[in-house]
């Protein structure tokens, strides 16, 4: 292609964002050589666009199986002979079917009314329920051990989290908060239906202190050996290690360039890393009020990891609305946390079959710890009306993650069914409306209502009164809807 040529081509191909910059009077685009050549690769597109069409079309059957494939594009689903749990009140509707237009919820018809044109789910007199949500979550760190995940290459890292994804959507998840690691390009392959998985939610990279939470390097890499030498860990985008209120700033905004819809810090030490103690504060006032600052101007929050009471205090003390952990804090701080609208989220962690494995003594010994603590915090958050939010925290544990729903259900040692459900559900969906115009995903989750995203389970059996049927997806979710798509389908043979 001659210079001209390709000067033409790139002014063609600029777009609206930045053809005002060549595009003026006297511009050669107007000529007729010109315009003709436009058309001419107008065509060419749409032909390509219509191809990749096609195929994408194949890829979507290959990908999502038989109940994908057969579902029939463009034609509204109305799931008919249905007992709905909508994520907020404490009993089923009844005598309601759910119309699914596209990829939204459009209503909740009255189940006498006629529907046409509209492809009818019997679901057999069964329970329909918004999806789950799981509000900490590891979607590239969840489903492989810690030290593959620190020195493979990182593309073997991001192939697991694919598979991950597909088998965290068919337990029921059809929503994930991720809370660190590099998710962005599984988020985008997600969306854009290249793999089955959920939505998410990501952090990116864990922002921590030298010597911090997410300071994953070995011994032999300290110090560093010059401003550029950065951990495998940190290349891989799994944490970024700053000390000080420019680097703090620096990292944070390059994560809110990434699109993150929300920045987690680390507060304090932790379990699962091998040289910071659990009650060590980490970070100072300013990098924690640096960090929120660089967030807030972005219209989103951070969320903190810490355990114990003085974590906790600083953090809020410098803005952060979401406590990551926090099973080591005093009822003064719990009182707090309710009083100043901080959100907690909580995990089951119980030093039981499902906790993710330690081979260090020390870390068994603070496993245990902080599960005299779990026990401690579900108390008290219930005691003083804490706005909670539920999560798995499941990390570097490959045979731990069919334990998703397991660990729901074992909530039931401290709540009704109603509010673990709606832990899972709307109040998880009321967390992740904090991203604001960070949101990736612009509308409601969690609950069944016109308008919302049509994200639905069809459960054998009564979750309302059975709360154990979420341990077993693979048997009791008869039916999985994610973005209006069907993902599984054993309700229709």
């Amino acid at each position: 292609m001659s210079l001209w040529g390709r000067k033409v081509d790139n002014m063609l191909n600029l777009g609206e964002r930045y053809g005002g910059l060549v595009h003026g009077a006297g511009c050669p685009c107007h000529t007729p050589a010109v315009l003709e050549l436009n058309r001419r690769l107008s065509e060419g597109l749409n032909r390509r666009s219509t191809l990749k069409g096609i195929a994408a079309s194949f890829a979507a059957a290959a990908l999502g199986g038989g109940p994908v494939a057969a579902q029939e594009a463009g034609k509204p689903l109305l799931f008919s002979n249905v007992r709905v749990f909508d994520g907020r009140q404490g009993a089923l509707l009844e005598g309601v079917s759910v119309l699914v237009k596209g990829n939204r919820i459009q209503a909740l018809v009255p189940a006498a009314d006629m529907v046409t044109d509209a492809d009818v789910i019997d679901c057999g007199g069964r329970v329909l329920m918004p999806g789950l949500i799981d509000s900490h979550w590891h979607s590239m760190l969840a489903g492989i051990p810690e030290l593959v995940a620190m020195t493979a290459d990182v593309p073997y890292v991001h192939l697991v989290a694919a598979q991950q994804a597909e088998a965290t959507l068919l337990r029921g998840f059809t929503t994930v908060r991720d809370v660190g690691g590099p998710a962005f390009s599984l988020k985008r392959a997600i969306d854009e239906g290249r793999f089955p998985g959920p939505r998410i939610f990501p952090s990116g990279a864990m922002i921590s202190q030298t010597s911090g939470h997410g300071d994953f390097r070995f011994r032999y890499e300290v110090p560093r050996g010059s401003g550029n030498d950065i951990s495998h860990a940190e290349a891989a985008g799994i944490s970024a290690i700053v000390d000080g209120v420019p680097e703090v700033l620096r990292r944070v905004r390059e994560q809110l360039m990434l699109g993150a819809s929300q920045i987690k810090i680390m507060v304090g030490g932790g379990v699962s890393s091998a040289y910071d103690p659990i009650d060590a504060n980490q970070f100072l006032p300013d990098e924690i009020r640096a960090a929120v600052d660089a967030t807030t101007d972005w219209g989103t929050y951070v969320c903190a990891h810490v355990y114990t009471s003085a974590g906790i205090n600083r953090a809020i003390d410098n803005g952060v609305k979401c406590i990551e952990h926090g099973q080591l804090a005093d009822e003064d701080t719990v009182r707090r946390m309710a009083d100043t609208g901080t959100w907690w989220s909580l995990q089951p962690f119980l030093a039981d079959e499902d906790s993710n494995p330690k081979s260090d003594p020390l870390m068994r010994q603070q496993q245990e710890e902080i599960a005299v603590g779990t026990v401690r915090a579900f108390e008290l958050c219930q005691k003083h009306k804490v706005k909670v939010a539920w999560g798995t925290d499941i990390l570097f544990n490959p045979r731990g993650t069919s334990s998703q729903g397991r660990q729901l259900a074992k909530l039931a040692r401290w709540f009704d069914n109603v509010e673990i459900l709606r832990m899972a559900t709307g109040h998880a969906g009321d967390l992740l409306a904090l991203s604001g115009e960070r949101s990736p995903y612009r509308g409601k989750l969690g609950v069944i209502e016109a308008g919302a995203f049509a994200d639905m389970i069809v459960v054998d059996g009564d979750p309302l009164k059975n709360i154990e049927l979420v341990s077993d997806p693979e048997a009791n979710f008869r039916m999985i809807v994610r973005d209006g798509r069907i993902h599984k389908d054993t309700l229709r043979g």
